[in-house]
């Protein structure tokens, strides 16, 4: 009896910690899932005024060539009144000047390295040669040159420029390290859009921050898997901006330059607004929204009308990613604040919006030549982590290929091909909305969607160069989501390529 009484007493002590244990976990996790998501959406002051990055100086050399000079720097920033942050910048403290050319244009750009560490500069969205486009095996040491060279040739477009680091580009954008570039054509300068740069047409960076004391933070939230989420937003390196307008039409150039955030733009007054481009330039026609749906790395160039003396704030939205648990823990269920426009009492007159603005110009899939599948998990890109000495295909140069890409692992991703503009034929077998019609470079992946892009590969051949294609979160890319193709004439084969110096060798 004695035995039975402690064995009873010895299976409720266990019953009873399991149940604790089982309480415990489902506090911490109630816990965890009632503070996950942040919300500045109405709480915001805008006491700041908008930093709108300055035209970067150039001039042109004896050869023709519009000449750039890019420093990348520390620096340190108040961000907070009193309070001054670690920085990296281009020719200055945070982020970099606006670097704008002409298509048709030769250009060249001087970048110096005074960063104590290796990095590249990446010019996102552009199509240029291999061995000018600034990814991983293009690394320019500390104190280190490099002065890449190319031709403009693309349609009118909103681009950005950036680190490219393979393993710390997160750490590189992160601390500063981004900056719009914008091309011009014959045909985007007879249109009557907004154009005055700065006045009724301005740059928006978007980055969501955390600090942690006087420092970036750079931590992942627990439970998240998509990378580091900010609390707060900025433009141009601005907290709480506002931005004075002067005219009835203004264009907000927007880029999605944050590590790992989606956000869903829209205007808290509801109002709607017209899509005129996307990543690789202008649509055919402008499209009414009243949400747009971004990626890291995706641009978009929207139009919108204001009255006199009227304001609106652009908000990012709440929104559906198709899994509640993700949502919650990689901030899709977040609202932020993000910039205010003020109209001042007196507005110039602006001209409607033309109804025709480009032709495509995408390939349409029909010539393609064959069908590349990708599926996407945080471990690799069909179950390949990157190698840098690894060429994972080559591909004709002339020729349009269909790739699709799949999220296999229903973990947050997107997809970003270097050297092109291609067109989203579908959407999880669907016609693709209209804001996914035009030029794109960089496509969201939530969870379990497949698209079918086509792909045109236009560029110079080079079988020992790659580009690169990879998640745009950047600590997804930074562990090894990413691979590389060759560009190589008709029968070629690619070539053999180094792993470089991470220190910055070549």
């Amino acid at each position: 009896m004695s035995l039975r009484r402690t064995l009873r007493r010895v299976l409720l002590v266990l019953g009873s910690a399991a149940l604790a244990l089982v309480l415990v976990f489902a506090g911490a996790v109630t816990w965890l899932w009632t503070t996950a998501d942040v919300h500045t959406a109405g709480r915001v002051d805008f006491d700041e005024k908008l930093a709108v990055p300055p035209l970067a100086e150039s001039r042109v050399d004896d050869r023709g060539r519009r000449v750039f000079d890019l420093s990348m720097r520390t620096g340190s920033k108040e961000f907070r009144p009193g309070r001054s942050t670690p920085t990296w910048g281009f020719n200055g403290d945070h982020l970099g000047p606006t670097l704008r050319a002409k298509r048709g244009e030769r250009v060249l750009v001087n970048v110096r390295n005074e960063l104590p560490e290796a990095s590249t500069v990446h010019w996102h969205g552009m199509r240029l040669p291999a061995r000018m486009d600034g990814g991983p095996h293009q690394m320019v040491p500390p104190r280190g040159r490099w002065s890449p060279a190319w031709e403009v040739d693309q349609p009118a477009a909103t681009l950005w420029y950036h680190p490219h680091p393979h393993g710390a580009t997160a750490k590189h954008v992160r601390r500063g390290l981004a900056g719009m570039f914008i091309l011009d054509d014959e045909r985007s300068a007879d249109l009557k859009l907004p154009d005055d740069y700065g006045v009724d047409d301005i740059p928006v960076i978007v980055q969501d921050v955390r600090f942690d004391g006087d420092r970036f933070d750079d931590g992942q939230p627990l439970m998240s898997n998509s990378g580091s989420l900010g609390d707060r937003t900025m433009v141009n390196g601005t907290l709480a901006p506002y931005h004075e307008v002067r005219d009835e039409a203004v264009r907000l150039r927007l880029v999605n330059a944050s590590s790992a955030r989606v956000y869903s733009f829209g205007f808290a007054d509801g109002r709607d607004f017209s899509l005129v481009g996307t990543d690789g330039g202008l649509l055919e026609r402008p499209v009414g929204l009243s949400r747009l749906e971004m990626s890291p790395g995706e641009r978009a160039e929207i139009v919108l009308r204001m009255r006199p003396g009227g304001r609106t704030v652009l908000r990012s939205f709440p929104h559906d990613g198709g899994d509640a648990w993700q949502d919650r823990f990689n901030g899709n269920d977040d609202s932020f604040d993000v910039l205010q426009l003020r109209a001042a009492g007196t507005l110039r007159d602006s001209p409607a919006l033309p109804g025709e603005l480009v032709r495509p110009g995408l390939p349409d899939g029909g010539d393609a030549v064959r069908t590349r599948d990708f599926g996407l998990r945080t471990s690799g890109i069909n179950g390949r982590e990157m190698a840098m000495d690894r060429i994972d295909f080559a591909v004709t140069r002339g020729t349009t290929e269909i790739w699709k890409v799949t999220n296999e692992d229903g973990v947050p991703h997107n997809f970003h091909v270097h050297d092109v503009r291609f067109r989203v034929l579908s959407v999880d077998g669907r016609e693709p909305p209209p804001e996914l019609r035009g030029p794109k470079d960089t496509v969201h992946m939530p969870g379990g969607r497949s698209v079918r892009l086509a792909v045109a590969f236009d560029g110079p051949a080079d079988p020992d160069t790659p580009y690169m294609y990879h998640c745009h979160l950047l600590r997804h890319e930074d562990r090894g989501m990413m691979g590389q193709f060759v560009v190589v004439e008709k029968g070629g084969r690619p070539g053999t390529v180094d792993a470089p110096d991470p220190h910055g060798g070549h």
